[in-house]
């Protein structure tokens, strides 16, 4: 079939920000794969994406027609025979959310008010906010799995000191090695990506995806519900959370009902908070609202931006977001929100500079051996600029 556009919907875009400062909705990951991945494998297709003009040179629009889904849409079975249904200036809808339009030529998804309406009344997976990435996290393992390994052998465990439990739930891409590891897939599925390690005396429970060429260091303990993306290595306790991709949380340390974006790093012993003493409903910083509103969770941790830094035992509070390229350090508790390109702690922060934040980027990226580009600095010297407002110390 022809290539698919998979287009942001602005509000929801602003509400899943520090994530979406550096790549359109579809790019976020949830369960195994980031949601674009999902419609790409799915519908056997390219994928392009409509959103903000300054990520479109790293993130192009393939198509100017045909069929547009939205990019928060994780799709399913029903979802996918509903979308492919659509006719020429249809739009499938549920409530006031357009889920997907099929265009033809000379129109634009900004005219999709006056398209034909079609509803869809079946379930449906969106990720509107943050912590929804988490909380729906075990869920798309189970989905991406089941698609993922329908009809395919996993490669055999050949470590004899390795215990597994519901093995039939565990599926090994080849490459992987895994020594003196124990994996319990009884209560879900545990996939093993491509060229994955699991170190000596890591205790892994599902549901669980590890990403290719990521890592589960010696002794971590994952609690289940948690991704961990491609080319991260991870150590110590983390449960309920999802890493996108090259980030690396090494040590020991807590890390609960967390996102954490691409090219992170969490020091030794960094540890999150992600239940009040009170038992409370967590309140999280809203770039929508420009203040902090109830998350209605009972759980919710660390959502961490892009190429954001920890210095080794930093705490972050229940509910803390912390923006693009910032770089915590010091004694005590941060602030429940850390602007992007934020330079200090709970003592005080200033302006991580441009020229700063890329050295210190192209030497993090150098470690996985990928390059910082220029489309990559003009995307960051974009950012820089739109979050200024939020660095009250430069006023």
């Amino acid at each position: 079939m022809e290539n698919i556009t998979l287009f942001d919907d602005p509000h929801i875009r602003q509400s899943l920000l520090p994530f979406t400062f550096t790549r359109p909705v579809a790019a976020i990951r949830v369960g195994i794969q980031t949601i674009a991945e999902k419609w790409q494998s799915r519908l056997q297709t390219n994928v392009g994406y409509a959103t903000s003009d300054y990520l479109a040179s790293k993130f192009p629009r393939l198509n100017t027609a045909g069929l547009y889904i939205n990019g928060a849409l994780c799709p399913n079975d029903a979802l996918i025979k509903a979308v492919m249904s659509l006719k020429s200036g249809q739009v499938l809808t549920v409530g006031d959310h357009a889920l997907a339009a099929n265009l033809s030529s000379g129109q634009s998804i900004e005219d999709i008010d006056s398209f034909q309406k079609v509803t869809f009344e079946g379930s449906y997976t969106f990720i509107q906010f943050p912590w929804q990435v988490y909380k729906v996290n075990a869920a798309e393992i189970r989905a991406d799995f089941e698609f993922l390994t329908k009809g395919r052998t996993s490669a055999k465990i050949t470590d004899p000191h390795t215990m597994t439990y519901g093995i039939e739930n565990i599926f090994i891409e080849e490459g992987v090695s895994i020594k003196a590891a124990i994996l319990n897939a009884e209560s879900g599925p545990i996939y093993l990506g491509k060229n994955a390690q699991v170190h000596e005396g890591a205790i892994i429970k599902g549901p669980f995806a590890l990403g290719e060429g990521a890592h589960v260091n010696m002794g971590a303990k994952i609690k289940g519900d948690t991704t961990v993306g491609p080319y991260s290595k991870v150590g110590g306790e983390i449960s309920n959370s999802v890493i996108f991709g090259y980030s690396n949380k090494g040590h020991d340390g807590f890390l609960g009902n967390s996102v954490i974006g691409e090219w992170c790093n969490l020091g030794a012993d960094t540890n999150t908070s992600n239940m009040k003493n009170n038992y409370a409903q967590v309140k999280l910083w809203s770039y929508t609202k420009g203040g902090f509103v109830n998350t209605g969770e009972q759980f919710c941790g660390l959502m961490m931006g892009d190429h954001a830094k920890a210095g080794i035992n930093t705490m972050f509070n229940t509910g803390t977001v912390v923006g693009v390229g910032a770089n915590i350090f010091g004694d005590g508790f941060p602030r429940n929100f850390i602007p992007s390109f934020s330079w200090g702690g709970a003592a005080g922060f200033t302006t991580f500079t441009l020229n700063k934040f890329y050295e210190v980027a192209e030497k993090a990226m150098e470690r996985r051996q990928v390059q910082l580009t220029e489309v990559d600095k003009v995307l960051f010297s974009e950012v820089f600029d739109l979050t200024k407002s939020y660095r009250i110390w430069d006023k």
